[in-house]
């Protein structure tokens, strides 16, 4: 698999007006018009215990503009033989795809590949990305953003214009770099390109999501570091870090986390890689994909979804063994959600990681969990619950035990374990340092268990 040069290339195998099909223009060289392009490059995967990547197959993206018009992938023979290659996409790219010589294949949603999406910086990350470039916003082809989006993006997928290409560099600060990371945030969030002698401490901000976030080394680990924005209602940082360790006490499988403060007191959160850790000089990958992903579904399709869906996918591509395990953290997941308000429970914000012993997807730990204050009685997430949808009701999630694989008894054991840690918030926070006024201010998202269906769920046991 190698790919062609035009006739009139000028490079050492022949050229093209749009510049030598091994080693493309850099974005600011791209055509302006809106004519068709398409961008020929190699999608590359860390494979597990593995530090240098592997080429997975030719990924071609058809582009006009900074639109995206469709794109195909086809696996290499070579990878599809290796004994511990993981699948590109579970769904749309399985490895009992045949190899790309013999046939290329289509998102089932174009035109990006699920997973593709995934790798690819979201909102605040190509905010990150034009700064660097100086680009106005969205002006850029995708294929710009996924070579931009550096070795650090989330999971272990990578993209280079050729097979030759090195990977991208890019060392993490360490986070007594936080304050020069936050003036980097700033310059951002204003819209101002980023300075010269900012950009190498700033190769981490192209994560997924819309909030102000950078990648720092703490303890020998890759963390996640999330500031705060303009606009903020509340304390977000030392909410979202308190309510992740709420959820840990409730018995859910939480990243570590910690709070620290800027020069200025300005608190920022820290939140460890579950896709990353460290092994001699380097870090190892981990293959992950969104619930997105392993639905097959668009993200138009996300509010319409149902958390049965999740859980019936782990039946059907999870670990042996670990199935059940799984679906009763996602329904503890849900409980909590309910209970503190969290809203923003779409299928980006829940992922799986590929586990190399079991050879199937294993749900990822809690991530992106922050209570919304709100004075409705009547609430909802943004995934459907139960028989009543998307009603944010203990009860409502109890009918739905049987999807998850659960008695009633069963499931009623793990809402009660959730409600009766969620009920003392207040006590968890006042330990964990969160300022009353704080405490008051997000006070309305969290609910009493007794107003939304706890007594039903307690005739149940």
């Amino acid at each position: 698999m190698r790919l062609r040069c035009p006739p009139d290339c000028r490079c050492s195998r022949g050229p093209s007006p749009r510049g030598c099909a091994r080693a493309p223009a850099p974005p600011s060289a791209r055509p302006s018009t809106s004519d068709p392009v398409s961008w020929e490059g190699y999608l590359f995967v860390y494979l597990p215990g593995e530090l240098e990547a592997v080429p997975t197959g030719r990924l071609v993206l058809e582009e006009t503009g900074p639109e995206s018009t469709a794109s195909r992938f086809g696996y290499g023979r070579r990878y599809l033989v290796r004994p511990n290659a993981v699948p590109v996409d579970p769904v749309s790219l399985p490895l009992s795809c045949l190899p790309g010589d013999e046939a290329t294949y289509e998102p089932l949603h174009p035109p990006l590949f699920r997973a593709v999406r995934d790798a690819a910086p979201d909102f605040w990350g190509r905010r990150v990305i034009e700064a660097r470039l100086e680009a106005p916003p969205n002006s850029l082809p995708e294929s710009a953003y996924l070579l931009h989006a550096g070795p650090h993006r989330f999971g272990a997928l990578d993209f280079r214009p050729t097979l030759d290409s090195p990977e991208t560099a890019g060392l993490l600060p360490p986070i007594a770099k936080l304050d020069y990371l936050m003036e980097a945030v700033e310059r951002v969030e204003q819209g101002l390109p980023m300075p010269a002698q900012l950009e190498p401490i700033f190769t981490g901000g192209t994560m997924g999501g819309a909030r102000p976030k950078a990648l720092v080394i703490h303890r020998g680990e890759q963390y996640l570091a999330k500031f705060p924005a303009k606009g903020d209602g509340f304390d977000v940082p030392v909410v979202e870090r308190a309510c992740l360790e709420l959820a840990r006490r409730a018995g859910l499988d939480v990243p570590p986390t910690e709070l620290v403060r800027l020069a200025d007191d300005r608190a920022v959160m820290l939140i460890e890689r579950f896709d990353r850790k460290a092994k001699g000089e380097g870090f190892l990958r981990r293959h992950a994909v969104s619930a997105l992903t392993l639905l097959a579904k668009d993200e138009s399709e996300s509010l319409g979804a149902r958390y049965e869906e999740i859980a019936e996918r782990i039946g059907r591509l999870g670990v042996d063994g670990r199935v059940q395990a799984d679906r009763n953290e996602l329904y503890g997941r849900i409980a909590f959600n309910i209970l503190v308000s969290n809203d923003d429970d779409h299928l980006r914000n829940h992922a799986f990681v590929w586990d190399d012993v079991g050879k199937g997807w294993r749900l990822s730990p809690l991530y992106d969990v922050v209570p919304r204050p709100q004075v409705a009685a009547e609430r909802y997430l943004h995934l459907s619950v139960g028989p009543r949808g998307r009603l944010a009701t203990l009860d409502n999630l109890l009918e739905a035990h049987g999807a998850f694989g659960l008695l009633k008894r069963e499931a009623a054991r793990i809402i009660e374990r959730v409600a009766s840690v969620v009920r003392e918030w207040r006590v968890v926070f006042e330990e964990l340092g969160v300022p009353e006024e704080q405490c008051e201010k997000v006070a309305s998202a969290f609910r009493r268990p007794s107003d939304i269906g706890l007594e039903v769920v307690g005739k149940a046991r």
